[in-house]
C-alpha cells in the first residue's frame, strides 16, 4: 500500500473515530472500552501535548486515513521522565498487515528523536499476540507483565510492558 504519514489535524477526528471505535467494539485489541465521539476526539487533538506526536497514515491513492499512532510524554509531574514517551498504535481493521504500522513506527521514531525522546514505552494486552509481534518486530523488548491490569466485561486482562530505546 502506498502511504504518506503526516501530523493529525482536527479535521481527522471523524476518520480516527471510524478506525478506533470498531477496534474498541471488537473487545480484543485494546483496553479502551468506551467508544469515542467525533467531538471528543477533535477536542483531544486540539489539546494534544506540545511534546507529543500524533501521526496519521494516509493511503496515497484516495487520501483515506488508514491508521494512526499517538505518543504522549510518560509523566508530566516531573522532568525525570522527559525522555520517555508512551505510544499507542491503531490500524483500520480492514487494512491490517499491509505495512501501515511499519510506516507509522518509522515516522514516529524519527519525530520522537527530534523532540528529544530516547525511550518509548507502552502496554499491550497479553491476549493481543498480533500487536505484541508487531512491537517486537519494531525493536521493542518485553520488560514485564502487569497482571490483572485491566478489567473488561468483568474479566481481568494482563498487559505486557514493552520498551524501545531510540
Amino acid at each position: 500500500m502506498d502511504l504518506s504519514v503526516r501530523i493529525v489535524q482536527p479535521e481527522d477526528a471523524e476518520a480516527i473515530v471510524n478506525i478506533f471505535n470498531p477496534i474498541i467494539e471488537a473487545g480484543t485489541h485494546t483496553v479502551f472500552d468506551t467508544p469515542f465521539t467525533v467531538e471528543a476526539e477533535r477536542e483531544y487533538i486540539l489539546n494534544f501535548p506540545q511534546r507529543g506526536l500524533f501521526l496519521a497514515a494516509v493511503r496515497t491513492q484516495d487520501h483515506r486515513l488508514v491508521g494512526f499512532q499517538s505518543m504522549e510524554p510518560f509523566a508530566g509531574y516531573t522532568h525525570a521522565f522527559d525522555h520517555v514517551g508512551v505510544l499507542g498504535t491503531y490500524v483500520d481493521l480492514r487494512y491490517r498487515r499491509q505495512g501501515i504500522a511499519s510506516a507509522l513506527f518509522k515516522a514516529s521514531f524519527e519525530a520522537a528523536i527530534e523532540k528529544g525522546y530516547t525511550k518509548i514505552f507502552t502496554f499491550i494486552r497479553a491476549d493481543n499476540l498480533a500487536s505484541l509481534a508487531t512491537y517486537l518486530n519494531q525493536g521493542f523488548r518485553i520488560v514485564g507483565t502487569a497482571q490483572q491490569q485491566a478489567r473488561i466485561n468483568g474479566q481481568f486482562i494482563d498487559e505486557i510492558m514493552v520498551e524501545k530505546f531510540l
